[in-house]
């Protein structure tokens, strides 16, 4: 079957988002739609152009024999700062307050298209580092880690509170949680992680950090590595930080009960270095 260039470009440039960070041959490409080489790297440079000027991603060229194309998302900071303070438009609203200060988050993290935007964003950072897994803790953080995955075409480790038969063997370890100061246990299935694996941790919303620091302590008893921390949220007026590099989108600086005010605004996105 001849595919027009219209054909072949929308379904490369689906194929390529579906499969991001993933060596695509140009021979795949040349065999599927019937054409030659030269015209898929011409239809490719198109592509490669396209996402850039739109702020979709990067097409990396891979040059040799085994070569072809990957595809990286990377959200343009137009974009981000758009999507970040539309999220504090959202986090800031009076009635999102619950009793004893805490915050409704259930509609955030249960909405797609705002989830999915999370996810490109926090991906976006991260997508040229070689990360093999994203882990996160159920279960507020696991709608956030799938889209982050997502992005970066990665499998998910969920670390839980307690052990499920239908996981098998797994590892538990005990933590200290860095707001109530109490020790909680996590345990991890000890078929959900490949030993070695670069592992970025995700999470909704972090406090002095005690939960992602006993993820990291999970690492290490699967002899994994750390690769990243990135949060949708972070809160502000902590006395002692158990984490020191992280990535957050939003920053929540007070919650005025009395006053049913929530203060926050943008976390250390653009300020972040790899």
């Amino acid at each position: 079957m001849k595919f027009r260039r219209s054909e072949r470009l929308i379904d490369m440039t689906a194929y390529l988002l579906e499969y991001p960070r993933q060596l695509v041959p140009l021979t795949y490409f040349a065999e599927k739609y019937g054409s030659a080489k030269s015209s898929i790297s011409e239809d490719l440079g198109i592509i490669k152009e396209t996402f850039e000027q739109r702020g979709i991603g990067i097409l990396q060229t891979v040059p040799g024999a085994a070569g072809g194309v990957k595809f990286y998302v990377q959200v343009s900071e137009k974009k981000a700062r758009a999507v970040i303070e539309e999220l504090c438009i959202i986090m800031a609203t009076p009635d999102r307050l619950l009793p004893g200060g805490y915050l409704f988050m259930n509609d955030i993290i249960g909405n797609p298209a705002i989830v999915q935007e999370v996810g490109r964003l926090l991906a976006s950072a991260f997508a040229r580092k070689n990360i093999e897994a994203v882990m996160t803790v159920a279960t507020k953080g696991i709608p956030i880690a799938y889209a982050v995955a997502n992005q970066l075409n990665v499998p998910v480790v969920i670390v839980r509170r307690d052990s499920k038969v239908t996981e098998g063997s797994t590892v538990s370890i005990n933590y200290v949680s860095g707001s109530s100061k109490r020790i909680q246990t996590m345990v991890l299935s000890k078929r959900s992680l490949a030993e070695g694996s670069k592992v970025l941790i995700v999470d909704d919303f972090m406090k002095a950090g005690g939960t992602v620091n006993g993820m990291i302590n999970m690492l290490e008893e699967f002899n994994a590595e750390l690769a990243g921390i990135a949060v949708l949220v972070e809160s502000e007026n902590i006395e002692e930080r158990l984490v020191d590099e992280y990535l957050s989108l939003v920053r929540l600086s007070d919650v005025d009960v009395k006053e049913r005010k929530i203060t926050v605004s943008e976390g250390n996105y653009f300020s972040y270095k790899e």
